[in-house]
């Protein structure tokens, strides 16, 4: 049997980074990357000679900012083009629209940190076949990022009821990363025929979702080390469902996830907008000893982030915040082929893949996951850090930048400078492994003039190429103590000693609200009414104005010993409910009872919301809280 020198590539990487504790658990090694031979996707690092397949002609060798450096003769289908600096290049041949890229990285000088918040939305087992998959692992450990997001199809992994297949593209992915030395994040939105008819939906019966997480939780460990349990549930494409829905879901996988593998971060089930009705129906459920991380998408622009931030921060219970998809995107032009950036947006999205970290990591991101790292399309916007044969656009360059100058960055604040177009963050962070301030600064439209309180030990631009010190300028009034800088719409890195933080004048990040440790229950209680009731705006049930209705509730016991207990509502006023209030349950079972309701909503009243409470002795205080809005 032949073996692929990609296979052979990841057994090697497989052996450096992944060993096994004294329990025979899976452990995380991180070493310092370097690129696979050959170095597949045209990434090299500073100082190596770099040479690339071409096919015959005459090529010219172009930087970043499209100027001429040479010519590049290929000899035997390879092109030697010498030791570049940090950077991105390309190559192209006179009248071809196409070209080929490559990027020079400079090598990191220590391991990634642990807690890094520059991470990256990779989808590998959707975009990659296998023999591909080290290769995009290798490039994400090169450009320093901590975390990956895959992507998971529950319909392929159990596909019948109990029955898991042995090997899937999602073992192999998991594995693949973990040998990249990546910490790995997976997330499902899709449910298997065999559980409900609407697989963009959850499952009805929760216990399918339970048996399914705690199987991965069980599977996985040590390879897949977060969980998000669903993608976007709060959008129509992913379901439509409201906060209650997504609370009643989320106590569910988390205690399957916890048994599965007490170590494990469970994550919320991910937000894609902020609509405050869901958000606070999420919160009214008390969710928040369900989730390790509070866990939400945008593709805002940066300005809206304190308010956007804002909103999630106050449902959050102080948990880490975790931004799983985050970008503002750019669309593709030219060749409908080749669905590639204009020379423009190319530089347009490396930049914002820097202002996109800055700002999030200063409203208090713990991850930021940039949206993503394959050539991937919908309708006229173009996503991808990479071109479909791997290697880089502008971007990936962009985004090593951040991982090396960003790496296990926390936010000190915005500086306050006295023009409105300033855009400055300050991190304590460790640019090149060693502990320093960095400043990422840039203007909202024009060039401006900026004076520093002290002067950069380095600067570096959106690229991580080295800024020569000549950009420094002494004020008109020669003081010492001061430089002047010109800053444009792309962003600088600026270095400074960790002393120097003082001598800005920061807005402090907003503080995250203090952390609730309230002990979840293994009683989960479920809303079961049927999906074309909900409006989704109001995170609400559409319900008669003043006749009764029955709301169907589902009980679970999602324990280990039987259980007994008893449930009380709680209405709006002149509101009236009927209800079984002993409930008896074994464990795995599922008790269904009608609640008969009868609203009277005021003239003024928009939303009615009933909360139902169990008190299940050791068993905990379940709590559901649900919606209605009159027709």
């Amino acid at each position: 049997m032949r073996i692929s020198k990609y296979t052979i590539y990841a057994i090697v990487a497989f052996a450096a980074n992944i060993f096994f504790n004294a329990n025979g658990e899976v452990a995380l090694k991180r070493n310092i990357p370097t690129p696979l031979p050959e170095h597949p996707g045209n990434v090299f690092l500073e100082g190596e000679v770099i040479r690339i397949k071409l096919p015959d002609g005459v090529w010219r060798l172009l930087n970043y900012e499209n100027k001429v450096l040479g010519q590049a003769k290929p000899e035997n289908g390879i092109a030697e083009l010498g030791k570049l600096p940090v950077g991105f290049y390309r190559v192209s041949c006179l009248g071809d629209s196409n070209w080929v890229s490559l990027a020079v990285l400079k090598q990191l000088k220590k391991p990634t940190p642990i807690t890094s918040p520059i991470c990256l939305d990779v989808a590998m087992a959707w975009f990659y076949p296998e023999e591909q998959m080290p290769i995009a692992a290798n490039l994400c450990a090169l450009a320093g990022v901590n975390w990956s997001r895959d992507r998971l199809n529950w319909a392929e992994v159990e596909q019948q009821k109990g029955k898991f297949a042995e090997k899937t593209r999602y073992d192999s992915s998991a594995r693949h990363q973990t040998a990249a030395g990546l910490q790995v994040l997976q997330v499902n939105h899709i449910s298997p025929k065999w559980a409900t008819e609407n697989t963009h939906r959850f499952p009805p019966d929760l216990r399918d979702a339970y048996q399914f997480y705690l199987e991965m939780a069980k599977r996985w460990r040590g390879y897949v080390r977060a969980f998000e349990p669903w993608n976007e549930a709060d959008i129509p494409n992913f379901g439509g469902h409201t906060g209650a829905e997504m609370a009643s879901f989320q106590k569910a996988t988390y205690l399957a996830l916890k048994k599965g593998n007490p170590k494990i971060i469970a994550c919320l089930n991910v937000f894609a907008v902020h609509n405050k009705a869901q958000l606070a129906d999420l919160a009214d459920n008390q969710t928040a000893p369900y989730f390790d991380t509070y866990n939400f998408h945008h593709y805002e622009p940066f300005d809206n982030y304190p308010i956007l931030y804002g909103d999630h921060r106050a449902v959050s219970a102080g948990k880490p915040l975790w931004v799983t998809e985050a970008a503002l995107p750019v669309k593709w032009s030219g060749d409908d082929k080749l669905k590639e950036l204009s020379d423009e947006n190319l530089k347009l999205q490396s930049e914002r893949v820097v202002k996109t970290f800055a700002c999030s990591l200063n409203e208090g991101s713990a991850a930021t996951f940039y949206f993503l790292l394959p050539h991937y399309v919908e309708g006229e916007v173009q996503f991808g850090l990479l071109r479909k044969d791997l290697t880089p656009r502008p971007g990936y360059v962009a985004l090593a930048a951040c991982g090396r100058l960003l790496a296990d960055a926390k936010p000190l604040g915005r500086w306050q400078y006295e023009n409105p177009e300033l855009r400055a963050f300050l991190f304590d962070s460790k640019p090149d492994g060693t502990r320093r301030n960095v400043l990422v600064i840039w203007s909202a439209k024009n060039n401006i003039d900026v004076t520093l309180p002290s002067k950069p030990v380095e600067i570096y631009d959106h690229l991580g190429r080295n800024v020569s010190s000549d950009n420094l300028k002494k004020p008109g009034d020669k003081d010492a103590r001061y430089y002047s800088i010109n800053i444009s719409t792309a962003p600088l890195f600026l270095i400074f000693d960790r002393d120097d933080k003082d001598k800005f004048a920061v807005q402090k990040p907003q503080p995250a609200p203090v952390e609730k440790t309230e002990k979840p229950s293994t009683i989960v209680l479920q809303a079961s009414e049927k999906p074309e009731k909900i409006d989704l705006k109001n995170s609400a049930y559409k319900v008669s104005r003043d006749k009764q209705f029955a709301l169907p509730l589902n009980i679970y016991n999602f324990g280990d010993s039987h259980i007994k207990g008893a449930l009380t509502i709680e209405t709006p006023k002149d509101w009236a409910a009927v209800f079984t209030e002993k409930i008896e349950l074994n464990p795995m079972e599922k008790k269904e009872v009608l609640i008969k309701v009868l609203p009277k909503f005021s003239p003024n009243e928009k939303v009615g919301k009933i909360k139902i409470i169990g008190d299940f002795g050791r068993g905990g205080k379940p709590v559901l809280s649900v919606r209605f809005i009159p027709e």
